[in-house]
């Protein structure tokens, strides 16, 4: 019987593949065929991705866009927002060009389409990719609803300078997890079929070391070995890559002092060669004709090391419209670059099955449906509520519902703030404040003061900056004392006080780096007043990076960390408050004591003198702080307790492809039920090249009812040793490891095992 259900299993097999292999070979044939019609001209103007025009329904052929789309100079569009504008655009360019090839339309759907769900850096913080990917596939069926078919999601970018304002786009320090939320998000978008008009294509971004730029400054330069390059920042594409992921965009910065945009290693030997990539890739916005600014040649000669490199399209520069034609003649790029690039864009129409029906995705009934349902926002609320983070709570949270709460802050009441940065498709006049939720939450039981307190800064040229975009704070006229003296009136009658603070919404993502990560003054002194009441104070921190928190962490008796948590915000981060629901967030990303200490990262390297106890002289520490950072990598506490014990290891000496089993026993011992991510760690101790202090290897979130425990294993294999060597070869290497496991990659237990070759 086993040998019947075997044959008929490989029968099966095989059959899928000659299928696969069917469906392939007429696609290329479709598009070679194609390929075959067009002109030069036409070919390049696949290669052309412009922004969109803002043309008025019912007057497509007069916009500015009209012209170039029916004389084929127009491959795609982004970031058109209107199902109706989008199928009138589509049904323009395939009726008006002469082949009647459709248009891509994109649209940076990063953490949501309508329905927004917390910043990824938020969403990282849920360790939880069932969740992560939930998220992708609803964003892909609303966006797909409303004509989008390709999102520039997910950034990957490996980050370890909180400066860094697109910090709040990534998933934090750590390539292990970020690999793991790039396969989530990729498979939410994409699913098991693109051709369905449900699922759009995703593009990671942005390659590669975005997020290594010098001194935190959005665009700066990167410079890294290629070893730190191929072990640490490298992965989370690679992974999105291995998922399957349709297209890449390349980033800004340079690497090994070549723009991306025009890396030829980073584009054809890495990702096609080494990695397999077989999708299209697309420019970051203009960064083909930026590399005049880095100094690597004028217009022409820039995009020519663009479509060299590997780059399919050109986004907004219009240079490859342009002069590629020109640099053709003269010998500079061939025949065969272009039509490879062509090709690529064209393939990916097919899979989306744009040749079959051009207006799969412009269903303005299904738009009306299911687009920012009630359904999409019962579930954005319930998803923000586990991407919380408790920092610190002195027994002052969940408050009780029939308590008077004093709400003051400038982010209380800051309806268009609560997407946070790259909500582009957001209606703002829908999100839920925390004054909302609160007051809805407590409902006649208990009562909700509201007082502003301050502004989001006294500088209002400085809160300008970070409220752009629709993210308005209005301001509030009064003087600082005014507001402050207004706060501590409402605080004085109540039970407890919350304290709504941070950033505004603006003030992280992209060109939006800082120098300091301190609370802005203006919250400070109005933090400091409101604890000088005497009354229980939580601060509900709004933030997208890692602040410096070393004053508060001293001082605030709760410190509950809500990021920037969608459309749904105030409803769930009253859940939190209330004890609704128990926080079970953990950071993806350190906080640091100050930003002295940046970049800090739980898994750097040794130094020759490595720090034993702090202060002492002549190893490698600061005279006026310590190493560690505020709150460790992995951190976040929980309304209950979680104890852990009986860590063990199936064995201390293994040889080759044995598998070692890590097991823990993690018990509830609080009085509510809870969600704990269980972390494990491993640390290579002697390598051919120097080796982390520790490595995440694994995690699992579980949910335990008071007093019920659970024994966690894991399993451990050579692959999880693998590193890349000095040679770039990714390998493993007999020798001593430490297996460690525990709640954050700070407070873990620890055993050692030796594994031979």
């Amino acid at each position: 019987m086993k040998k019947i259900i075997l044959i008929f299993t490989i029968l099966l097999i095989s059959v899928a593949s000659f299928s696969q292999a069917s469906k392939e070979s007429a696609m290329h044939a479709f598009v070679n065929k194609l390929l075959a019609k067009m002109t030069l001209e036409e070919k390049l103007g696949q290669l052309n991705l412009p922004a969109s025009s803002d043309f008025v329904t019912g007057a497509v052929s007069s916009s500015d866009i009209a012209q170039k789309v029916k004389d084929g100079k127009v491959g795609g569009v982004f970031n058109i927002r209107s199902v109706t504008k989008i199928k009138e655009l589509q049904e323009y360019a395939v009726k008006n060009t002469r082949l009647h090839i459709p248009l891509l339309f994109g649209m940076d759907v990063i953490h949501g389409y309508r329905t927004i769900f917390p910043i990824p850096l938020g969403m990282s913080s849920t360790w939880d990719m069932p969740l992560i990917e939930r998220t992708a596939r609803i964003a892909a069926n609303e966006a797909s609803a409303d004509g989008i078919m390709w999102t520039f999601s997910p950034m990957v970018d490996l980050t370890r300078d909180p400066r860094w304002g697109r910090t709040s786009e990534g998933n934090g320090e750590d390539a292990f997890l970020s690999s793991a939320i790039a396969k989530a998000m990729v498979h939410g978008y994409q699913g098991d079929d693109l051709s369905k008009n449900n699922t759009i294509m995703s593009c990671v971004k942005h390659y590669a070391l975005y997020g290594a730029a010098e001194g935190g400054r959005d665009y700066n330069t990167t410079d890294m070995s290629r070893i730190r390059m191929y072990n640490e920042y490298f992965p989370p594409y690679k992974a999105a890559v291995d998922a399957g992921v349709g297209s890449v965009m390349v980033s800004f910065n340079e690497i090994d002092g070549v723009p991306a945009s025009g890396n030829k290693w980073l584009v054809d030997d890495v990702l096609r060669k080494q990695w397999k990539f077989n999708g299209f890739v697309v420019s970051d916005y203009t960064g083909i004709p930026e590399m005049v600014n880095h100094g690597i040649g004028d217009f022409k000669t820039v995009n020519e090391k663009a479509l060299q490199a590997g780059v399919d399209m050109d986004m907004v520069g219009e240079g490859f419209l342009n002069s590629i034609g020109i640099s053709l003649k003269e010998g500079k790029v061939t025949q065969v670059q272009i039509d490879k690039a062509t090709e690529r864009v064209l393939i990916a129409k097919y899979q989306l099955g744009l040749f079959d029906d051009p207006y799969k995705y412009c269903d303005e009934k299904r738009s009306a449906a299911e687009v920012f349902n009630e359904t999409n926002r019962a579930e954005a609320r319930t998803i923000a509520a586990q991407s919380f983070v408790l920092l610190k709570n002195n027994n002052v949270l969940p408050i009780a519902a029939n308590k008077k709460i004093a709400l003051v802050g400038p982010l209380a009441n800051a309806k268009e703030n609560m997407t946070g940065t790259w909500s582009v498709g957001a209606d703002n006049t829908q999100s839920i404040t925390l004054l909302k939720g609160l007051t809805a939450a407590v409902g006649t039981a208990g009562k909700v003061l509201y007082a502003k307190g301050s502004n989001l800064e006294d500088d209002w040229e400085l809160e300008k900056r970070q409220t752009m975009f629709g993210k308005d704070i209005p301001r509030d006229g009064r003087t600082p004392e005014q507001l402050l003296q207004e706060a501590i009136a409402v605080s004085a009658e109540a039970d407890v006080i919350v304290a709504a603070l941070g950033e505004g919404a603006e003030s992280t993502g992209e060109s939006a780096s800082r120098t300091s990560l301190d609370l802005p003054a203006s919250q400070q002194k109005l933090l400091k007043a409101l604890l000088a009441t005497g009354k229980p104070v939580v601060l509900v921190l709004f933030n997208g990076r890692p602040l410096t928190l070393t004053w508060e962490d001293a001082n605030v008796p709760a410190i509950l960390d809500v990021w920037f948590a969608g459309s749904e915000a105030g409803y769930a981060i009253a859940d939190a408050l209330l004890g609704n629901v128990n926080p079970s967030g953990k950071l993806s990303m350190s906080f640091p004591q100050n930003v002295g200490q940046i970049p800090l990262y739980y898994n750097h390297k040794n130094t020759g003198r490595p720090l034993g106890k702090w202060f002492s002289k002549f190893q490698s520490n600061y005279i006026d702080v310590s190493n560690e950072p505020l709150y460790p990598f992995g951190y976040g506490l929980s309304y209950t307790k979680f104890d852990y014990s009986d860590f063990a290891v199936s064995a201390t000496q293994l040889n080759g492809n044995q598998k070692l089993m890590a097991t823990v026993t993690v018990k509830n011992t609080g009085a509510v039920t809870g969600k704990e991510v269980v972390q494990l760690y491993i640390r290579d101790l002697v390598g051919s090249v120097t080796r982390p202090v520790q490595e995440l290897k694994g995690f699992q979130k579980i949910e335990l009812a008071p007093g019920a425990s659970k024994k966690i294993s894991f399993e451990i294999t050579p692959a999880l040793l693998a590193f890349y060597n000095g040679d770039l070869k990714l390998d493993w290497e007999s020798g001593d490891f430490q297996i460690m496991v525990g709640p954050n990659s700070r407070d873990v237990q620890m055993l050692k095992v030796n594994w031979t070759k």
